[in-house]
């Protein structure tokens, strides 16, 4: 059964976070002052298991899930991830994808791979190393982040995507680097505005670099033209070299919000359900898995919970929206 909200959008897309740990403190998402050495991260306890990750997954595929990404924190770091991935590829007609810092993935690459996972999306938001260090503020080089890349296209793991998020005094130097090495390595970068998710990045308007002002950078240097979206409520919008070498992406959830397309729902690591990226709270669908509920049980309280859906934060977006508490990005995968 296809679900939609209130607004008319389907439940499309499905992003898991399989653990609220991270080995980056990227100031954009987890700054270090705040995700410290004695942040309470989730005890084990806590988190879903494989198992009831897999149940969840199947459940939603029942509504019209297609997609369904993994994140984190960062994925790689939940131990033997290849098995839960291995439980997801045998669902049918699913697209299975994986979002990554990158730092595990070369050692981890063929593993997924063989596991069923189709594609990796890769976070970088430099080449240089100094900007790179300063931002993931782990000291962890940007060679090793390409190392992982390299091993993903050469299991199979492609078109590799790699995602930059741009803040303005920060890396906006790294744009047109980036866009010439990834145009000849033949991998899509998608350049991500800077957004206000959550409460601890400290995030205002004046650091945002607009999509349309990345896309003047990109073209005067070289010409680009638009693409259109691969399928509905695809959130980058697309464009391509004019001569045909490659295409880039931008999502410019700030500037020019999707959210009247926006087909997505987030599991977290320990089982809250949240229907958009800026949500303030989550419904707890753990305590419905070890209370013992039936799937028809669990289908249809998240039946329930989708029907009732009507955000469109990017949209109502103002002084007054950004006070609101809103989960952490890193603790929903973005």
């Amino acid at each position: 059964m296809t679900l939609t909200d209130s607004l008319n959008r389907p439940l499309r897309d499905l992003r898991i976070s399989v653990t609220d740990r991270c080995n980056f403190r990227c100031v954009y998402c987890m700054p270090r002052e705040v995700f410290g050495s004695d942040y309470p991260f989730l005890p084990r306890a806590q988190i879903l298991t494989f198992e009831e990750i897999a149940r969840l997954a199947r459940i939603f595929a029942g509504h019209g899930v297609r997609k369904i990404r993994l994140t984190g924190g960062e994925p790689l770091v939940r131990r033997d991830l290849h098995l839960l991935v291995a439980m997801l590829a045998d669902i049918p007609n699913l697209d299975l994808t994986l979002t990554t810092n990158g730092s595990l993935l070369a050692r981890q690459a063929r593993l997924l791979k063989d596991a069923g996972l189709k594609r990796v999306t890769v976070s970088l938001d430099s080449l240089d190393n100094k900007i790179f260090k300063a931002m993931n503020d782990a000291d962890f080089p940007v060679e090793s982040v390409l190392e992982g890349m390299d091993a993903a296209a050469r299991v199979g793991l492609g078109p590799v995507k790699v995602n930059m998020v741009v803040k303005r005094g920060v890396n906006e130097s790294s744009i047109l680097p980036m866009a010439r090495f990834f145009r000849e390595k033949g991998y899509i970068l998608r350049f991500i505005e800077y957004m206000d998710v959550g409460h601890t990045n400290g995030w205002r308007m004046n650091d945002v670099i607009s999509a349309n002002e990345i896309i003047r950078m990109i073209n005067a240097e070289m010409p680009l033209e638009p693409l259109d979206p691969n399928y509905q409520g695809e959130v980058a919008g697309r464009w391509r070299y004019k001569d045909g070498s490659d295409e880039i992406g931008v999502v410019a959830s700030v500037t020019q919000p999707f959210c009247r397309d926006c087909n997505r729902a987030r599991l977290s690591a320990e089982g809250d359900l949240y229907t958009c990226l800026f949500a303030v709270k989550g419904f707890n669908l753990r305590d419905l898995i070890r209370g013992g509920a039936t799937d028809d049980e669990i289908s249809q309280a998240i039946v329930s919970l989708w029907n009732k859906r009507s955000d469109r934060y990017s949209e109502l977006r103002s002084e007054n929206t950004i006070s609101l508490p809103k989960v952490e990005m890193s603790h929903i995968g973005g």
